[in-house]
């Protein structure tokens, strides 16, 4: 018999990562992040890390992930990352950070695991 994972376990990782995101371009301008590739390879890999937590979380606790209402969009947006990493659009990441990951950090935090 194989354990379920822990669902909060998913979560945290998610919401770790969101809120790496969010710090690593606190006081950044777009400009800033074209300029760095350091800060544009952190900030991606954690939008994959936060794609793949909910992935196994909808595998887990879809009841759950239900309270998330983009996480369609969250899950394929880690697979562009991760399967068209050669063709990345810096403006489609950068309006993810300033449009869409101060309600997913709320959102996450949210959750009841």
């Amino acid at each position: 018999m194989v354990a379920q994972a822990d669902p909060r376990k998913y979560v945290w990782d998610a919401l770790q990562a969101a809120e790496r995101a969010s710090r690593f371009t606190k006081g950044r301008s777009f400009d800033d992040y074209l300029a760095d590739d350091m800060l544009r390879a952190a900030v991606e890999r954690q939008f994959e890390i936060i794609g793949e937590a909910l992935g196994h979380l909808r595998r887990v606790a879809p009841e759950l992930v239900a309270k998330i209402p983009d996480l369609t969009q969250i899950i394929t947006f880690r697979n562009i990352l991760i399967h068209g990493y050669a063709n990345i659009d810096d403006h489609l990441v950068w309006g993810v950070i300033e449009r869409d990951l101060p309600l997913l950090i709320t959102q996450l935090g949210s959750l009841d695991a």
